[in-house]
């Protein structure tokens, strides 16, 4: 089908017709234009009233104003038009006959583009006006001064044709009487003032967005302090309670020690055929103590960290003459335990073939080593070949208990002594 409307190559603007696709080739200087089968539309504002040639226009003028509604006033239906310029109609050359110019020829007068200060219109083109507005500015606001022109801008945002290039009889633009211009030294003041005012505010600009920017780091530098005190906090915690259950093994193990002692006192004194120190007052049993602290404390489950521990005390005391391999088992564990809590997502921390030589002699042959690790999370899968900690099941809060109790076992030098 024919073209409904002529499209610029150079800049994509859809125009209705012939005249406004010369216009705007003379304010522009594009040339290459082309039949298009987009309609121009005619999208009004609902709001300010302002209107839209296209849906690219519309969507402009929300991001800039925040308006939303418009309304389809196309009303014509979209025709193909011609490339050919339209003939003047009988009517519109009677008319122009009747109105005529000064000199009585009655043919159309040619419209040109108004002469504007060009110093004007590069200053508003920098400062983001499109070049059929800042003349459109300044032709109307009398070439006066830049402020005068964007003061005229800002009052005429709404205008339908705000974008359009204006056009005057070439004969009114000759004869037009010379309007009162400013002196080379005030325009340059003008100048200074303006480019002063402009500094000024970009200054102001850039000292709000600096506030902006120092607001924003003492926010996140009280993010990050308040989340490093709770850390230190936690980490405090931790220490302390570590430090308490190596005091209270350590307790244990010289309490079981000192009871060691004592029978062994005691048996050498029967041997010897001597009386006991003080048969009057013999100290309670290790099973009277048991008996006591069942008469007194609640039965409860063992927790994760005490079966962990009893894993263990099991497995150093089943391996009490081999120190080394015993340290070696440890440490072995401690580091499988911190590889999957460091990198819960890499499978190659949370999967163990238990045929492997090297584990087995460290941690598989040696008691308690496998049920540590399942303690842990870890379960045996593929026919009991592999140890496997499924991601789902990874347990930070297991794991750095495992880390807790290894730590003690390695540093406690009663640790599973008795």
């Amino acid at each position: 089908m024919s073209g409904v409307s002529l499209q610029c190559g150079d800049c994509g603007t859809l125009f209705k017709s012939v005249a406004e696709a010369q216009e705007h080739a003379e304010v522009t200087s594009h040339a290459n234009f082309s039949e298009s089968t987009e309609a121009v539309l005619n999208l009004v504002c609902t709001a300010c009233g302002k209107p839209c040639r296209s849906k690219t226009e519309s969507d402009l003028h929300t991001k800039r104003t925040g308006h939303t509604e418009f309304t389809d006033k196309t009303a014509e239906g979209v025709k193909p038009i011609s490339l050919e310029v339209p003939k003047a109609k009988a009517d519109d050359d009677e008319e122009m006959a009747e109105v005529g110019d000064d000199s009585g020829t009655g043919q159309h007068e040619e419209m040109v583009v108004p002469e504007v200060d060009q110093n004007l219109l590069s200053e508003l083109e920098t400062m983001g006006f499109s070049k059929a507005r800042a003349i459109r500015a300044l032709h109307f606001s009398g070439n006066a001064s830049l402020e005068a022109a964007v003061n005229w801008v800002v009052e005429h945002e709404s205008d339908p044709d705000i974008d359009e290039t204006p056009m005057v009889p070439a004969s009114a633009k000759k004869g037009e009487a010379p309007r009162p211009s400013l002196t080379p030294e005030e325009i340059k003041i003008k100048q200074l003032e303006l480019r002063e005012r402009a500094r000024k505010k970009k200054e102001e600009e850039e000292r709000q967005r600096e506030r902006e920017r120092e607001k924003e780091r003492i926010r996140i530098g009280k993010e990050l302090l308040e989340a490093k005190r709770i850390e230190e906090d936690n980490e405090r915690k931790r220490i302390i309670a570590l430090r308490k259950a190596e005091k209270a093994e350590e307790q244990r193990a010289r309490e079981k020690i000192r009871q060691k002692l004592e029978e062994d006192k005691a048996e050498r004194r029967r041997k010897l055929g001597l009386p006991a120190e003080d048969p009057a007052s013999p100290k309670p049993s290790t099973p009277v103590v048991e008996e006591k602290k069942s008469s007194f404390l609640p039965v409860r489950p063992a927790t994760k960290a005490e079966r962990m521990r009893e894993c263990l005390r099991t497995l150093k005391q089943t391996h009490k003459d081999d120190e080394a391999k015993v340290k070696t088992a440890f440490n072995t564990l401690l580091t499988y335990a911190k590889n999957v809590a460091t990198n819960p997502n890499e499978e190659k921390f949370r999967k163990i073939r238990l045929s492997n030589a090297a584990f087995q002699d460290r941690i598989g042959k040696l008691q308690g080593g496998i049920e540590f690790l399942e303690h842990c999370g870890f379960e045996k899968i593929e026919g009991g070949e592999f140890l496997y900690l499924p991601r789902e099941k990874v347990d930070i809060a297991v794991l750095n208990t495992a880390g807790t109790e290894l730590n003690n076992a390695i540093k406690n030098p009663f640790f599973g002594v008795l």
